[in-house]
């Protein structure tokens, strides 16, 4: 496998950074998960726009512009003759002292890897998901952004070990109010009365990409779509719920808490998203 790191393509195994790395270190730093499908690298310009925001949050100087970006990207995915797959942006703070001061972080370092990935077996898109809520709380946005796509994962890994301890391969985390945030790695739906809904940012959901197409699809197929507080009560009484995420895609879930959601099994809208997801996936992007 060939990595970018830095300026360089480099073998996986040469491919590495300094322990002093502030990344390393603090978690200081911003990523982008984004996926490749049949030589197209999906929406990547939002993915970099993300990226871009996220650095002015945190006060990071990205080292390439944005056309730098994309073709580091895209040759990444060509040296490792990638056709379908997924890309791992990653920009850190860089080397610094063992003090938290990111001024001391003389320049940010910036690595891309491009793989294969498969989070869910097939069964579990034409079944769907059981899932539960975790006690883990989701990280108030007022202490930490969730629009800023932060190396600080360990929240959501905390989440994602009680999941497995509860025998289920996701989990929806709550905000400190108690309403629905988002999954430990995707965002939440739910369609009630023919509605779509899905928590805001507000409510400590990432502004996912593949969320934010959901938006563009629903309106494209006239189904109403709104954000607005959920509770685990509306998704126990939901007609549906799907999950979205660079990763996991659309994928169903039938089942919440042991309350069985809907007819038990992945519903009309969610097919249909599903179905429209998949036919934009090679015509919203960047070819390689």
């Amino acid at each position: 496998m060939i990595v970018y790191l830095d300026g360089k393509y480099v073998d996986a195994a040469d491919a590495k950074v300094s322990v002093f790395d502030h990344g390393l270190l603090y978690g200081d730093g911003i990523f982008e998960g984004i996926r490749l499908y049949e030589g197209n690298v999906f929406r990547l310009v939002e993915h970099l726009e993300r990226l871009e925001y996220s650095a002015k949050a945190i006060l990071l100087d990205l080292p390439l512009t944005r056309a730098q970006l994309i073709e580091a990207t895209c040759e990444t995915c060509r040296r490792n003759n990638l056709r379908d797959g997924y890309i791992r942006l990653v920009v850190t703070r860089g080397v610094g002292d063992l003090g938290l001061a990111p001024w001391l972080c003389a320049k940010p370092s910036l690595f891309i890897i491009a793989s294969t990935i498969q989070l869910y077996p097939k069964e579990y898109y034409d079944n769907g998901l059981a899932i539960v809520t975790v006690p883990t709380r989701r990280i108030n946005a007022a202490a930490l952004p969730p629009t800023i796509k932060s190396l600080n994962y360990l929240n959501n890994i905390l989440g994602k070990i009680e999941a497995r301890q509860a025998g289920a391969l996701e989990a929806i985390m709550l905000n400190d109010q108690g309403y629905v945030a988002e999954c430990t790695a995707d965002n939440v739906f739910i369609v009630h009365k023919g509605t779509i809904y899905t928590p805001s940012a507000a409510q400590g959901a990432l502004k996912g990409i593949t969320r934010d197409t959901i938006f563009d699809i629903a309106r494209t197929l006239g189904l109403p779509i709104a954000e607005q507080n959920l509770t685990r009560y509306d998704v126990w009484c939901a007609d549906e719920c799907f999950l979205t995420g660079s990763g996991a895609e659309v994928i169903p879930v039938v089942k919440l808490d042991g309350r069985v959601i809907g007819q038990g099994k992945p519903g009309p809208v969610t097919h249909r998203l599903l179905a429209e997801f998949r036919q934009r996936v090679t015509r919203e992007g960047v070819r390689l």
